[in-house]
């Protein structure tokens, strides 16, 4: 006799966030040692696989691309709230933390996810094929995004050091706010569309074809709850081992940038693992809305927020990339458009945009 299936709320996807939650609590503000750091960092990775399941979930009700939005923004809200509460505690030393945090972002998304993601679908299915329409609008906002609030910065002179003035700040946040708002418009509303997978000759697939049952609203609205409950507790414990990977830092003698790049791996880790996982289902325009999108909610949420911020915090805010990133940014930018441009990419594309992203990791740790 065939045994009953188990219930809903006995399994792991339910029980882990809730129990990293409590653990968030257990230990927010206080001086972990080793093996409760090893503890915590146990229950960020399975806190990070129950929300991309539970974000699946939810893009299947949905149906995309706004499946992809809801994690993307969610990570996101989280993420600036983090940096948010890193900066108001570390003063001057976390001046350029933003900075880092959203660049770190932007290189992981559209080098490290969109290439991983062309590489696995391009190794199994020969090419990988994506509407360039839509990707090639939300290539085209990140990098005028980060062109105006990462670049311009180390060339104004109202104000010394990399940083922008009060009138300065307040156009880049909103210029980030409005361009994303136009972004979250095409892809919801006017042109769907351009942001649906397509088969090798064209023809657009709708991902909600691909599941006969889609989740009850019940179940939706459950996976809802434990995403936000997942997800604080991803970015909540990160905060917990951060001291740590400060003092680990230090400790080997590396650059206080390096604290940025662990975070923003960190927090993306539930995009990543969901974007890998459409393209092995060859569904990489899927890939593509989480890694823009990511790196497009990044830049269009965090610098508004840091810009409210600083007229309560202390220390200064450094938002201007040195020479080496800005190099960096202008061959994501360029080798990114070659990419999109033809609407398919073989494993050599996925490849190269791993190699800058290596690259950036390389002169992140030795600059």
């Amino acid at each position: 006799m065939a045994s009953s299936p188990r219930p809903h709320y006995l399994q792991w996807t339910t029980v882990a966030p809730v129990l990293a939650f409590l653990l968030l609590l257990a230990t927010w503000h206080r001086d972990l040692p080793w093996p409760v750091v090893a503890l915590v960092a146990c229950f960020l990775a399975v806190s990070v696989v129950a929300a991309v399941h539970h974000a699946e979930l939810i893009a299947h009700r949905v149906g995309e691309p706004y499946g992809s939005l809801v994690l993307a923004v969610a990570v996101t809200i989280i993420e600036v709230a983090l940096i948010v509460t890193l900066m108001s505690d570390g003063g001057d030393k976390s001046a350029g933390l933003a900075r880092d945090t959203v660049f770190a972002a932007v290189m992981i998304t559209c080098n490290g996810i969109l290439g991983l993601s062309i590489l696995v679908g391009a190794l199994k299915y020969r090419v990988a094929v994506f509407n360039a329409e839509g990707t090639g609008a939300a290539f085209g906002a990140i990098a005028t995004l980060a062109t105006l609030s990462l670049v311009l910065p180390t060339f104004t002179t109202s104000q010394p050091g990399p940083q922008f003035s009060t009138t300065q700040l307040v156009f880049a946040a909103t210029a980030s706010i409005v361009i994303y708002g136009l972004f979250v418009s095409t892809l919801t509303v006017r042109h769907r569309d351009y942001f649906l997978p397509v088969t090798p000759a064209g023809e657009l697939v709708d991902p909600m074809d691909d599941h006969s049952e889609p989740p009850t609203m019940k179940e939706t609205l459950v996976s809802v709850a434990l995403l936000s409950v997942a997800l604080v507790s991803v970015v909540g414990l990160a905060k917990g081992v951060s001291p740590t990977i400060e003092r680990g830092v230090a400790a080997a003698d590396l650059p206080n940038a390096v604290v940025g790049v662990v975070i923003a791996l960190l927090v993306l880790l539930p995009e990543s693992i969901a974007a890998v996982r459409a393209a092995v289902r060859n569904r990489v325009q899927i890939s593509l809305n989480l890694a823009l999108g990511s790196a497009l909610a990044s830049i269009g949420l965090t610098i508004p927020a840091v810009a409210i911020a600083s007229s309560w915090l202390s220390g200064p805010l450094e938002l201007g990339l040195g020479a080496n990133h800005m190099i960096l940014l202008a061959l994501t930018v360029a080798v990114g458009t070659l990419t999109v441009i033809p609407k398919r990419a073989t494993p050599l594309q996925g490849g190269v945009h791993l190699a800058i992203l290596g690259a950036y990791l390389v002169l992140a740790v030795s600059p």
